[in-house]
């Protein structure tokens, strides 16, 4: 019986410990280099989210800029991480000036790629515009390693597998 009831007990750790412990997905870190256009003014604040197959919000990925005062004037951004008020792991120093180059690291699960996940880089700069989708595109095999031109004040985002 003692035996029966030790096997039980052990049986149940075992049990909480494999249902306990979430296995981390697969990841790949990405280098992402952003080239500014040669605009005037203050420096851009540039989020980068993921983004699910409808076109959600999914994920804060990274934030260039760390005067959370600005955030809510990044609209589609702030109406998804504004309610959920969770800490942004990916918030990094001053905004990028005009003409600028920045290298950002991001981590994409490797889940997302080839499944319809969109990423999105949208920016913004004081007193002068905001771009929703200042670069936008799908997640695939083949755009990760492509350059994107932008819209806004972003010329081009060059993404690289490390």
């Amino acid at each position: 019986m003692k035996r029966i009831k030790t096997i039980k007990i052990i049986s149940l750790l075992m049990l909480f410990m494999l249902l306990g412990f979430k296995n981390k997905a697969e990841t790949t870190t990405y280098k992402c280099m952003i080239q500014m256009t040669n605009y005037s003014g203050e420096g851009a604040y540039v989020i980068i989210s993921l983004l699910n197959p409808e076109g959600k919000y999914e994920k804060t990925l990274y934030v260039q800029g760390d005067d959370d005062e600005w955030y809510s004037e990044i609209t589609a951004w702030w109406k998804f991480q504004g309610k959920r008020r969770t800490d942004i792991d990916a918030i990094t120093g001053a905004t990028i000036s005009g003409g600028g180059r920045m290298i950002s690291v991001i981590e994409i699960e490797n889940s997302k790629i080839d499944t319809g996940y969109k990423i999105r880089f949208e920016t913004a700069v004081e007193n002068q515009e905001y771009y929703k989708d200042d670069v936008e595109f799908e997640l695939t095999s083949e755009t990760i390693k492509n350059k994107i031109e932008g819209t806004g004040f972003i010329r081009y985002v060059r993404m690289m597998a490390q």
